[in-house]
């Protein structure tokens, strides 16, 4: 498949993942650390790691603190993006969200259905723009999250990033 615009091979993105879970550890962290190797093998930088529980008010003050920091580009979650009781995860980004980017939900949802059939409709994997800094929500399933870095993320970051960051050219107030 090819690309519509060529992309900055070069561009290098800085992003934090956040693995949102009331049981992982850094030990059994399958998914936060499959998003972190896949970054690296992608030539990417991880500037951030960290694990919550699936409280709304703790992931969006560690969103809000992390999209502060000028080193940062992107934030990947990982976890809470079910039905369940405790699955807050979409409804904190949700609310945060000054951009969202549909197509990402809807083709996780799509590669997930032709992976896992008609439960891939219980995904509220979302994406979106905050503070100028992207923002991508998994599920906590490690294949999912799999899925989502090689056909999703990583072949559009560096595209997405550059749309975001200020050039250099863009002299307008």
């Amino acid at each position: 498949m090819s690309s519509p615009h060529p992309d900055n091979p070069r561009l290098n993105v800085c992003c934090a993942v956040l693995t949102v879970s009331d049981t992982r550890t850094p030990e059994t962290d399958r998914s936060g650390q499959l998003i972190q190797t896949s970054l690296a093998a992608a030539g990417h930088q991880v500037g951030a790691y960290q694990i919550l529980a699936d409280e709304p008010a703790q992931i969006q003050q560690c969103l809000m603190r992390w999209t502060q920091r000028p080193d940062l580009d992107a934030v990947i979650l990982t976890g809470g993006t079910g039905i369940a009781p405790r699955d807050t995860t979409y409804d904190a980004i949700a609310a945060l969200l000054e951009k969202t980017l549909p197509g990402f939900g809807e083709l996780f949802r799509l590669l997930s259905y032709e992976e896992i059939g008609s439960r891939a409709m219980a995904s509220r994997a979302i994406a979106g723009v905050y503070r100028a800094k992207l923002i991508f929500s998994l599920p906590g399933s490690s294949n999912a999250v799999k899925l989502a870095m090689q056909s999703l993320i990583l072949p559009e970051l560096s595209h997405l990033v550059g749309l975001l960051r200020p050039s250099a050219t863009d002299l307008s107030p």
